[in-house]
């Protein structure tokens, strides 16, 4: 590390064109420069400076070696001023992984509008209901529902929503206890539902699923299809699933958190801490209410 440090103290000491020049450049006193000089001609073991009282000129040797100097200062220089660009503008890969239904809803239109004001940022999305580790999947932000006892993560909270017990209009009026259960893999085979009401009894709702699906996707083809019913997020219903029908519409299921986790304990970066900030907005919307 020294040597990278008196590398990069010579080439200021030519281009400033003295020792004096390059301490007041570099804000260190004269004798520190002179002495990373004479340090570094040392181990050398070869002369880099002619030096008078009044000027000082390159050796052979110093003429070859300030260049590879000035290519470290450069490098640094460069490596300095893309950390900055990056605080000043988003850019750069980031790589997010959310549930199918929040990356539908969520994730997905947010990402579009950030990359139509930040051009330079590179999002990967990963849709997935399974809870992917961040290592081994090299994730740098996260949304998930519930909250994670993984104390490593830095987490979040970005809002919440309800999921509504669904189907097509023509099973409105039917009991819905006899009617077959559509699950998601997440759910299990036996269901157990509780719902709640500011002006009514609560319910209890408990039955073995007819049948067990791993996404969203494949669960909502099968309520819309007429197969049975099952719980979808509100916001989902009302974005994606106009056709389908809330049918308990006088109680509710609890609120679901959403939260925001990533891996960057100190310094977060600016395209995640943007992205959070960004999901969060769109989570309080009248829409996700």
């Amino acid at each position: 590390m020294n040597k990278l440090r008196q590398m990069s103290i010579f080439a200021h000491i030519v281009e400033q064109g003295s020792v004096s020049a390059a301490a007041e450049k570099l804000g260190l006193s004269k004798s520190v420069v002179s002495q990373h000089l004479k340090k570094l001609e040392q181990e050398l073991g070869s002369s880099l400076l002619k030096r008078t009282t009044r000027r000082q000129t390159l050796t052979p040797m110093g003429e070859r070696f300030y260049l590879s100097c000035k290519d470290l200062n450069s490098l640094a220089d460069s490596a300095w001023e893309m950390v900055q660009a990056e605080q000043e503008e988003p850019q750069g890969r980031i790589r997010i992984t959310a549930p199918n239904a929040l990356m539908d809803v969520l994730v997905a239109p947010v990402i579009a509008d950030l990359m139509k004001c930040y051009p330079k940022l590179q999002p990967e999305l990963i849709s997935d209901d399974k809870r992917l580790d961040f290592m081994s999947n090299d994730i740098d932000l996260a949304i998930r529902v519930g909250n994670s006892p993984d104390s490593t993560l830095k987490q979040k909270r970005l809002g919440g929503f309800r999921d509504q017990l669904c189907g097509v209009v023509s099973l409105q009026n039917q009991p819905i206890d006899e009617l077959p259960y559509i699950a998601n893999v997440w759910q299990g085979r036996h269901i157990e539902h509780t719902f709640t009401s500011d002006s009514e009894a609560a319910v209890g709702f408990s039955k073995q699923a007819s049948c067990i699906t791993n996404s969203i996707h494949s669960c909502v083809a099968l309520i819309k299809a007429g197969a049975g019913i099952g719980v979808l997020p509100d916001f989902y219903l009302k974005q994606m699933e106009p056709d389908l029908v809330n049918l308990m519409p006088n109680h509710q299921l609890p609120m679901n958190t959403v939260y925001a986790l990533n891996p960057y304990t100190h310094h977060t970066p600016p395209s995640v801490s943007l992205c959070i900030r960004s999901l969060e907005q769109r989570l309080s919307q009248e829409l996700f209410n």
